[in-house]
Formats: structure tokens, sequence, C-alpha cells
């Protein structure tokens, strides 16, 4: 892979510059996410602790807002390294700048497709999709025999990543079908999983899940072709995934102690002689003190572990994580394991995510009926039908023409998942209640 390529400006459709504007394309591209309501629906979902009422504990916004830093800080790191042990004759600084706007860009849109009450809620639709699909019938005829392969897996393994990349490309109408009409570079950097729901392989590094749906195939392969990836992940997947790791296993620990589910005597406890020591201080600012020194060590040692794996890594090679080379992942991994025992187990949590696949189900159940066959729907059908944005049924309407039936019908199941999807925490669990009368 070339940087020329990976950093490729181009947008799926071409717009000319306008006279006066000095940003980059990528510049162009932070202002419009920015900017967008899907972006800023992120305040209203899950991070962590759905619903919760604290100014303080992070919501998936915030999270954003975090890997968005900690890519750049990566980018200009990076760079740097390249440049220093002159691992690319052809890498020019204009190519730094442009890696770091890519980096801060992504970060924004890496979790844009989350559903809400974050991975848990992608767990309850796969789920009620393995459960139901094989129950329900197209006039006459089951839905998994009229379903192709990929169609029926990219419900049973639905990922938010895939979901991600279809708002940011079609769903988020402004001008037209092409969404937010991103550069091609970025949209491959969020490309965690560059494999369809056919081709995942659990315990590959990069094929765990899938990265795009059916219904966006052409637009992946349109990124892919562009930026000459050759179906490997894009090198820049590698440093957002660890700007991810970082933010997330950091951040969780911070909001489980402002949340009162951890302290200092636990922390320590739980990692354990090898790491206690470095806790030097009691209370929250101790905390914070231990948590910027992580962060700056895993920043700086993924940055290297870049630079080590360099050749593989542009080769499409590579197949690992940066802070498991550099060290810093023990440590990461040991506050993950904190934050799942004490937060994430917790019986607040426990309820919340209980009260959360309630709210999806009752909304499947309601949802996806109602789009199998709208023009033969029943009355109450037909108004839940007509409850669906108007925006993601003209992105149905667009491109399901003069498509083959089992596809049109395949894009309406989806379009029931895009809106649920789409849904902020709050307005899912508002949206459900009003359904059933609460």
């Amino acid at each position: 892979m070339e940087w020329k390529y990976i950093l490729c400006s181009e947008r799926i459709r071409k717009s000319g510059a306008k006279q006066g504007d000095l940003r980059s394309a990528f510049e162009k591209d932070y202002h419009r996410i920015i900017g967008s309501a899907s972006f800023r629906r992120l305040q209203d979902k899950t991070q962590v602790f759905p619903l919760d009422k604290s100014d303080f504990v992070r919501t998936r916004l915030a999270h954003s807002l975090e890997v968005s830093s900690f890519g750049k800080s990566l980018g200009k790191s990076v760079s740097k390294i390249i440049v220093r042990d002159k691992k690319d004759k052809g890498f020019s600084e204009e190519y730094s700048h442009d890696i770091c706007d890519i980096l801060s860009c992504g970060g924004l849109i890496h979790d844009i497709g989350n559903p809400p009450f974050g991975h848990f809620g992608e767990t309850v639709i796969r789920k009620w999709f393995r459960d139901n699909l094989p129950k329900l019938e197209y006039r006459g005829k089951s839905l998994e025999d009229i379903l192709e392969p990929q169609m029926k897996e990219d419900f049973y393994n639905y990922e938010g990543n895939a979901q991600g990349l279809r708002l940011v490309t079609k769903l988020h109408h402004v001008i037209d079908e092409h969404g937010m009409n991103l550069t091609k570079g970025l949209l491959s950097s969020i490309i965690k999983y560059p494999v369809s729901s056919l081709e995942i392989d659990k315990d590959s590094g990069y094929k765990k899940k899938s990265g795009y749906f059916y219904a966006d195939r052409e637009t992946f392969n349109e990124i892919d072709s562009a930026c000459k990836t050759g179906g490997k992940r894009n090198p820049l997947v590698y440093l957002l995934e660890a700007a991810d790791d970082i933010a997330y296993k950091t951040a969780d620990i911070e909001d489980a102690y402002k949340k009162g589910l951890i302290d200092s005597y636990i922390l320590r406890a739980e990692l354990g002689k090898k790491y206690e020591g470095r806790l030097k201080a009691e209370g929250y600012n101790g905390l914070q003190r231990f948590i910027v020194e992580v962060q700056r060590e895993a920043l700086e040692g993924a940055a290297e572990a870049f630079g080590e794996k360099y050749s593989k890594i542009m080769a499409g090679e590579f197949e690992g994580n940066l802070l498991d080379i550099c060290g810093s992942g023990e440590i990461l991994d040991r506050l993950g394991f904190i934050a799942r025992k004490y937060a994430f187990s917790s019986r607040e949590i426990f309820l919340m995510e209980l009260g959360g696949r309630s709210i999806l189900n009752g909304l499947l159940d309601s949802f996806v009926p109602a789009v199998i066959d709208p023009k033969k729907s029943d009355d109450i059908s037909f108004k839940v039908y007509s409850l669906i944005s108007e925006n993601y049924k003209n992105i149905y309407e667009i491109y399901s023409k003069d498509k083959p039936e089992n596809e049109r019908l395949y894009l309406r199941l989806l379009l029931a998942a895009d809106y649920i999807s789409g849904m902020t925490d709050s307005f899912a669990r508002d949206l459900y209640c009003r359904l059933k009368g609460v």
C-alpha cells in the first residue's frame, strides 16, 4: 500500500472546490461531521452507563472526542517516526497533516453506527434476528428461503461498524443519497473489518466481524479500489484502533470510580504488585494522574510499534494489535478486566441492559413485521411503518429501484434496522413506552 492512495481525497459524489476555501478535503470532512445531527446524537448514546443522569460520566460523544484527540496525537507521532527512521522515501510533510486530519475525523465517527444501549444493543439485534427471521414470511414464503446468504448473515451478525459506514455514505441525507459524502481516504480508515458477513473468521485479527453490509458492497469496493488497499486493512485503522482502546479502557475506570463502583483500595488490589505502586496518591486526583500516565505511555508505545511493524502493516500482512507489541496492552487489559468486574457486572448495569433489551426487542417486534410488505400491511402495521423517518424511507426508495424482489425485501428489513439503530437511548425508550401505551 502507498500513502498517495491511502490518503485519497476523492469523494463518491464529485464536488468541486469553492474559490477562496483554503481547507483541505479532510478538514472539510471534519466540519461536515461536527455539523451533523448523527454526530450530535452521540451525546445521548451509551458508552458504559445507559441513560445516566450524571454530568461527569461519558457518553458516546465524549468518548468519540477523546478517540479523535488520541488519533491525531498518534498521527503526529507516527509521521515523525516514518521520517526519523527513513521508513518511506516517498513520505512527505503534507502526508503528515492529512494523516492527522483523517484520524481526527475517524475518531469522531468510529462509533457513529452503534445502536442504542451500546455494544449490548448490537447483541440484542443479532439475537432478535436469529430467533425471529426464520419464523417470518413474505407472501407465503419463509424469509430464510427468499434472502441470499449474505443478506441473512448481515442480520445474524449485525455490526455497528458496518452500520456506521452505511450511515455516513447513505443514510445521513444532506444533499443527496450519498450521505455526508466524505473522502474515500477517511471512509477507508473507519472500515475496521474489511470483509463481508460471509467472510467472518473469529480467529483472524481483522476478520472477526463484518465491515459492510450486502447493501453497501459497491461502496466498499469503490473505497477499496480508490485507496488500493486490496481488501486489507487501511494502515490508519491500526492507529484508530489503538486510540479507541486507550480511550475506553482508561475512561471506563475513571467513570466507574466516579460512580462509586471502585475506589483506590480496590484498584490497587486488582492491579497487583506489578502495577499497584503506580497509583501514587489517594482519591480522584491520584487516579487522574495515574490515568494520564498510562495514556501517555500507551500513545508513545503504539506509535513506536507502528514504526516497528511498518513494512508488514503497509504490505497488509499484519494482524496484531499495536498495544500488545509495545507492552502497554498488559496494563490496559488489566484495567479492562477491572472495569468488567466492577462496572459492567454491577447491578445498575444489569438492570439497564435488561431494560434496553426489552426496549429494542419491542421496537424490532413492531417495526420489522411492518416493513416486510408495506403495501399489504394491516392497519396497525401501516401506522407503524408511517412512523419511520421519511429520510430513511426515501433512501430505501432510491436504492431499491429496479432491484430484484428479494433484494428489495432485504433493504426493507435493513430499513427497520437503520431506523432503530439511529435512535438515541432516550428516543428509543420513549418511543417504546408510547407504542406500549405506558
